[in-house]
Order: C-alpha cells, then sequence, then structure tokens
C-alpha cells in the first residue's frame, strides 16, 4: 500500500461552491476511484490549501491514474471542480495538486 498526500489551493470565491460539489460526489466518479484501487480518500481544508489524502491499493499508480483521467464521468466532474483549483507555488511544472513528502509516519 502506498499513502499518497497531495495539496492545491481553493479559489475564494469559489470555496462554497467546491464545498457543495463535494457534498454530492457522482457515483460513478467514487466507483472509478476504487476501481483505480484507491481507498481511504479525503480532503481537508486550511484556508485557502486543500490537503487530498489517500491509499494505493495497486500495483502502478500512474498507469490507474491514466485510465482514471480518460473516464467520461471523471471529465466531467473535472470540469465542475478544475475552476474551483488553482496549483500551489511548490507544485512542479505541469502537476495540478502537488504531491507531499511523507516525513512521518506512526502505525
Amino acid at each position: 500500500m502506498k499513502r499518497v498526500a497531495q495539496v492545491i489551493a481553493v479559489r475564494p470565491e469559489k470555496l462554497d461552491e467546491y464545498r457543495e460539489l463535494h457534498r454530492n460526489v457522482p457515483p460513478a466518479v467514487l466507483d472509478r476511484i476504487r476501481r483505480s484501487h484507491i481507498s481511504n480518500y479525503s480532503i481537508h481544508l486550511l484556508g485557502d490549501r486543500l490537503f487530498g489524502y489517500f491509499e494505493y491499493h495497486g500495483a502502478d499508480l500512474e498507469a490507474d491514474l491514466a485510465v482514471m483521467a480518460e473516464d467520461e464521468a471523471t471529465q466531467q466532474w473535472w470540469r465542475l471542480t478544475g475552476p474551483c483549483q488553482e496549483p500551489v507555488a511548490e507544485a512542479a511544472t505541469g502537476e495540478w495538486w502537488a504531491t507531499a513528502e511523507q516525513v512521518f509516519l506512526m502505525e
């Protein structure tokens, strides 16, 4: 299992919309996430920063994320959520959600 933590900014004027969108995530989007071997997925908000965490139980995260990106329901969802977000300064070139380094783990 691989733990993944990511950060992105939410546009302040889109905060209420972002919250509302996540009150009713389409079942097809949730199903695609599960079929991509992702579990325990959560998004938290602090100020204008969104912190996402999930656990990956597959063999090839990049391949599973690529399949997810090709999914029509996911693409529709991203067209709704994408305008609410903006990459943080720490994001690598071309990176939307910046992946955070794990520096501590207690199990």
